[in-house]
Parts: C-alpha cells; structure tokens; sequence
C-alpha cells in the first residue's frame, strides 16, 4: 500500500523559513483507491462583507498569506477609508497618501494637508503601480505602522505627488 502527499501547496509557496499553511485547511488527508477522482485543491476563502467583493486571484491562487483579508485570520472593522498608493517598496506593504483641506477659521480658507498610511496588501492584487486608488479598511496592528489591509484597487492617474481633491 502506498499512500501519495496531496499537499495544495506547490514549493514556490514556500519562500520563508517556516513552514506557510492556512490556519482551515488539512493537508494530510489520505487518497482513497475508489476510481479516479481529481484531487481538487482545498483553500480557505471568505467575504469580508461590508460590500467588497472576493478577488479571483483570492479564490483561485496558492499563495499563503495569514494577513489576508480574504485567505487568512484578519477581520476588518472601524473605518473604510480610499488614498492613493504612493510607495510600494516594502513586502506585502504599501504606503497610501491621503489628502484632505483643513480650515483656517482667520482667513476663512482652506489650506491642503495629507497624511501617508501603511497598509498590508495581499498578492492577490497583482498589479498593482504607484498612483493607484485603493480602499483600505482598518483592521487590528499588523505590525508596528500597519493597522490597515487593501480592499479594493481602482486604476489611477500616473503622477505621485497629486492632490486628489481637485
């Protein structure tokens, strides 16, 4: 008797030093000799509701990230908030501009200020460029700056330094 591994994951998944799993799935189930069945690979999808759909890439890749909000254990709530991506030089994170007028009450105006965020970004956003809109929700830290993941991405304007109000 010969029992085959029907392991989901291929070894380009494997790039980090520990081993990557998803936290619902059991990947030691034993073949069974009833006919010819195609092994159908098992991943761990959900919604994060709120009126965001479920990438294809989310239901269809191998990749293993348990800072997904899609694939792995994060739970979005708080705010809902859109920037522009401005920096995408970090792994799995990009950092968001985030403009917005604030009044000067003495002369009756508005002056322009912006914020810059992190945000973890799952690989099922694919192509993803500098300039892009995106919608990020707020979810527990991450890591030290991290406290929000992309949602949704919106093809933007080539440019980095716009002000998106105007």
């Amino acid at each position: 008797v010969s029992l085959s591994c029907t392991c989901p994951l291929k070894m380009a998944e494997q790039t980090e030093r520990a081993y990557q799993k998803q936290k619902g799935v059991f990947q030691n189930r034993k073949s069974v000799f009833l006919g010819s069945k195609s092994k159908k690979e098992q991943r761990f999808v959900r919604s994060v509701g709120l009126g965001f759909k479920t990438p294809k890439e989310a239901i269809e890749g191998t990749y293993i990230d348990k800072k997904c909000p899609f694939t792995g254990n994060i739970s979005i709530r708080g705010r809902i908030l859109t920037g522009m991506v401005r920096s995408m030089k970090m792994k799995r994170t990009v950092v968001i501009r985030r403009d917005y007028l604030h009044y000067i009450k003495k002369y009756n105006r508005f002056e322009k200020r912006h914020k810059n965020l992190s945000a973890h970004i799952s690989p099922c956003f694919r192509d993803v460029e500098v300039g892009d809109l995106v919608v990020i929700g707020q979810c527990r830290p991450l890591s030290k700056t991290v406290r929000f993941n992309v949602l949704k991405v919106q093809k933007g304007k080539k440019g980095k330094k716009q002000f998106q109000k105007f």
